[in-house]
């Protein structure tokens, strides 16, 4: 991959991450609930997540997603139906105000990094945009494999940054979240509910 045209993804991978979606947002409540240090299992998962997405886009699912609309419609409903179930539990979880090893102690480390996965796998609009915009960027005369390489290690890096600094964040102004307490869950969690609402509706 040239310097050049990987100046540009690099960029346009910042854009994208900057972006709210529903791994910063599921960053940025782990990190309030748990602590940052807990949260990098959730920030793994979603890692490992992007990842995957990134290598299905480069190594077919556009031709799959192409040939088949029942498939996309059939993603958008889970991808919907996983984000209503994440805000359901982020709704009902323990307040910000709690103690933290309190709440660390009802949580394991692998749950947090499925639900980081789950919100990156899940999200149809994450996809489409990979088959979408990565194209652009491939050069068929260099190795797909190299490419897949540069590429998912470039944007993985970057997101897990951003990640872990909103997770710090959160955690570092918990004094103020936790004056709140449990309206500010039901908050992170009505906006996971709604997108999930949303998803299977948009066109």
């Amino acid at each position: 991959m040239e310097i050049s045209n990987w100046l540009i993804y690099f960029l346009a991978v910042l854009g994208l991450t900057f972006t709210p979606g529903p791994n910063g947002l599921l960053a940025l409540t782990h990190g309030a609930i748990y602590g940052s240090k807990k949260t990098i299992a959730t920030i793994l998962g979603g890692s490992l997540g992007f990842a995957t997405v990134i290598g299905l886009s480069m190594f077919g699912i556009g031709a799959l997603l192409a040939a088949s609309a029942q498939l996309l419609i059939v993603m958008k409903f889970v991808g919907g139906a996983y984000l209503i179930w994440l805000g359901i539990q982020v709704w009902r979880s323990p307040s910000l105000g709690e103690s933290k090893a309190a709440v660390s102690q009802n949580v394991s480390s692998f749950s947090l990094f499925r639900q980081g996965a789950l919100a990156a796998l899940t999200n149809p609009k994450g996809i489409l945009f990979f088959v979408a915009f990565l194209p652009q960027f491939i050069d068929p005369t260099i190795s797909l494999l190299t490419q897949f390489v540069v590429m998912a290690s470039t944007f993985v890096i970057i997101e897990f940054i951003y990640e872990y600094a909103v997770a710090s964040l959160a955690n570092k102004i918990k004094p103020f979240l936790a004056k709140f307490g449990k309206k500010v869950n039901r908050v992170f969690g009505g906006i996971f509910m709604v997108i999930g609402v949303a998803l299977p509706l948009r066109g």
